[in-house]
């Protein structure tokens, strides 16, 4: 049970923090640092003050205008500080960590009585590379002829007047403590190509071996983020942390208190994370030319030892593999059957699935041939730049110089990443999947190679349930998961099955502060047009719109499809069009800049937005005073991974409409409906224009678990 004393420090901090804000405590939010003082407040411990017993999750659903950061931040920050562990906060969005990191606790320290150190972490890719910076400026084409081999690894080093000019600017930034390395401080926008040259990777660093280590933006971040209590940062990079193990970036996870805020995405982030793709072509283009690469290399540099002898072996298996590449390239087109040069206008790329994850036994075959190339290839790469490391410290002779070996070893480390992505996706591709847990989606997919088309082979998991389990909830001290919209028509079921909630962790919904009755109307107008009939009622919404919006100053009407999207614009009279920004043509930071700037001018305005405007856009007041939905958002039926889903539920006799389909749609209509309120002041409307959610069963049954506004059905 949480202590008393951490009880009244928790309570005594809210009091003090509503009193300076002059606020009255709201009581979803109360509730909330309850819930999560509760769980995380009551581990307990082993001799080595880890977690023993059952995992300690809690997920707790919060709508908007609850005020979950200062809840969760209340409760979770004395909590961890008293188990003697590190508070990590993790969000789906930039614009919600730099919310929280510059805004929320900031405010939180100098209005609770709270004492807490706190930093932002990012990952590598966000920090220049000295050594790159380097080598671009100063040590010129001289030690780069080794580069020069690789120039389709990224390594490209000419540098044009203009990139000079940057360089130089930067490395003089650098010099007099003006810059620090981190190029979301960098005071002009700067383009990927450029950012490019100057970042590296995992595989590509030397670490310590480095000779500008002790001045490198990286370490030094992360130097600090070791002595803080609260670490933010986002899903991707704690994901990457737990794949690697945990502990590689972020604190170890059995020291740890997480929260996942947005945590709906947590369960499709987690999949990307363990799926894997491949390009036949272009792969097999990377294995002649490294082959080539490498015979040249050898021909210049004629090594002794291990070095030389390891390298020899690389040409001759990368022709290997190439060649069963080449077979494998010729299996995939014949069962694809993919027709080039007729793909339709917008639309996704032509895809091959394999019913039931299940591939055919003469592909799988070539597929575990595969793998076993890519896993001694990766072999050969992982020993190259272990030598090439001794060799860095110049203590152990490998027949080149230190600073050849600093030299080469981004380069195999280049190479060491892309066999072993290859090695990845060959063993997700032809692993046997166990017959109770469900199978991994596989398919084919036509992309484009140069003037030449390519076949992409692609292996994912379709739920993260056992992922997570594995790697997060049993391992992890504490772990809190909160979203406005965990739950779909009114249960956790969804997010259950999606995340693989342990069977003890606590669920909570904690009550908005929002009245939705006296605060909004929901009206499900009579088109006359059934939303299967996709021409008459797009025909409808044109004819009905202009009347339906009269009178709000911000309109935002959210289509399930670019095509509906675009044909009700085109319909539209000329004039009345005027009004409206359509999301594409602009970015969406620009599209929602002008919308606001329109209506700040007195003048109405109308947003039309796909799923990207349902979520996450916050537009108060007159903003947004009405929001208009074309359909129940069903998702398109064609995405592999959820089609593999819903084949796997079928099988086991489940109905995957009513399990997938339907609380999926929910979810998102209560995430469209969530733009309407963003504060207690925000009146307005929404018009549902889908008859299906009152004449259809799951109609009614996500109509019930939208926000109770005011209900006006026609």
């Amino acid at each position: 049970m949480i202590s008393n004393e951490l009880k009244s420090q928790i309570q005594g901090a809210y009091s003090r923090f509503l009193e300076s804000k002059s606020l009255k405590p709201r009581y979803g939010q109360r509730l909330m640092i309850a819930e999560v003082a509760k769980v995380l407040g009551d581990i307990d411990t082993d001799e080595e003050n880890h977690r023993s017993g059952d995992p300690a999750v809690v997920a707790v659903e919060a709508g908007t205008g609850t005020g979950k950061t200062v809840a969760y931040c209340l409760a979770a920050i004395p909590v961890a500080k008293a188990a003697g562990k590190r508070l990590v906060v993790a969000t789906a969005t930039v614009a919600l960590q730099e919310q929280i990191v510059y805004k929320d606790l900031p405010d939180l320290m100098r209005n609770s009585g709270l004492n807490f150190s706190f930093a932002l972490a990012k990952g590598r890719g966000r920090y220049m590379c000295l050594s790159k910076l380097d080598m671009l400026l100063q040590e010129g084409h001289a030690q780069t002829a080794t580069a020069q081999l690789f120039e389709e690894e990224g390594f490209k080093i000419e540098v044009d007047e203009a990139s000079q000019k940057l360089f130089t600017s930067m490395i003089e930034k650098l010099a007099g403590n003006k810059w620090d390395g981190d190029r979301d401080s960098w005071p002009q926008a700067l383009e990927d190509q450029d950012w490019a040259r100057l970042t590296t990777d995992h595989s590509q660093c030397t670490n310590r071996h480095c000779p500008n280590f002790g001045q490198c933006a990286f370490y030094k971040a992360r130097e600090g983020m070791s002595k803080v209590d609260v670490i933010v940062t986002n899903h991707d990079m704690v994901l990457a942390d737990l794949a690697l193990g945990g502990g590689a970036v972020l604190p170890d996870p059995r020291d740890t208190v997480y929260v996942f805020d947005e945590g709906h995405h947590l369960p499709d982030k987690a999949i990307g994370h363990f799926a894997h793709y491949t390009r036949l072509r272009s792969t097999a283009d990377w294995l002649e030319q490294t082959a080539k690469n490498l015979t040249k290399l050898l021909a210049q540099h004629p090594l002794p030892g291990d070095l030389g002898r390891l390298l020899e072996q690389v040409p001759e298996l990368a022709k290997e593999i190439k060649a069963q590449q080449q077979f494998m390239f010729a299996a995939c087109e014949q069962i694809a059957d993919f027709k080039v040069g007729e793909e339709p206008e917008g639309r996704e790329r032509p895809r091959h699935r394999f019913i039931g994850g299940l591939i055919p036994d003469h592909m799988r075959e070539m597929g575990i041939e595969l793998k076993k190339g890519f896993s001694r290839l990766t072999d050969l790469f992982t020993r190259l730049t272990e030598i090439l490391k001794d060799g860095m410290d110049g203590e152990v002779n490998i027949g080149i110089t230190s600073n050849q070996a600093e030299e080469w070893y981004p380069l195999f480390g280049s190479l060491l990443s892309r066999a072993q992505g290859n090695w990845e996706l060959w063993t997700a591709f032809t692993v046997e999947d166990p017959q109770d847990n469900p199978p991994m989606a596989r398919w084919l997919t036509l992309a484009e190679s140069g003037s030449l088309f390519d076949i992409e082979v692609n292996a994912s998991p379709i739920l993260a349930a056992e992922m997570l389990r594995r790697n997060l909830w049993n391992v992890a001290y504490g772990v809190l998961v909160t979203s406005a919209t965990l739950t779909a028509l009114g249960t956790f079921d969804r997010f259950r099955m999606r995340a693989g909630l342990p069977k003890t962790a606590v669920t909570a919904v904690v009550p908005s502060p929002f009245h939705h009755a006296d605060a909004g109307v929901l009206r499900v107008p009579d088109l006359k047009a059934d939303p299967r009939d996709a021409t008459a009622h797009t025909a409808a919404i044109i004819r009905e719109l202009p009347a339906l919006v009269e009178g709000s100053r911000g309109t935002l009407v959210l289509f399930s499809s670019r095509k509906q999207m675009q044909d009700v614009f085109d319909g539209l009279e000329r004039d009345w069009r005027k009004q409206v920004f359509i999301q594409g043509n602009l970015s969406k930071q620009e599209t929602l800049n002008k919308h606001k700037a329109r209506v700040d001018s007195g003048e109405s305005s109308v947003l039309f937005g796909l799923a990207s405007f349902a979520e996450g856009v916050d537009l108060p007041g007159a903003y947004c005073e009405h929001v208009v939905i074309a359909k129940i958002p069903f998702s398109v039926p064609d995405d592999p991974v959820e089609a593999a889903l819903a084949e796997w539920i079928e099988a086991r006799g489940g109905n995957p409409f009513m399990e997938i389909s339907v609380p999926d749609a929910s979810l998102k209509l209560v995430q469209a409906c969530g733009r309407l309120l963003r504060t207690e002041q925000d009146r307005g409307t929404i018009t549902l224009l889908d008859r299906r959610l009152v004449t259809q069963r799951y109609g009614k049954a996500i109509l019930n678990a939208l926000p109770p506004f005011r209900r006006e059905i026609s």
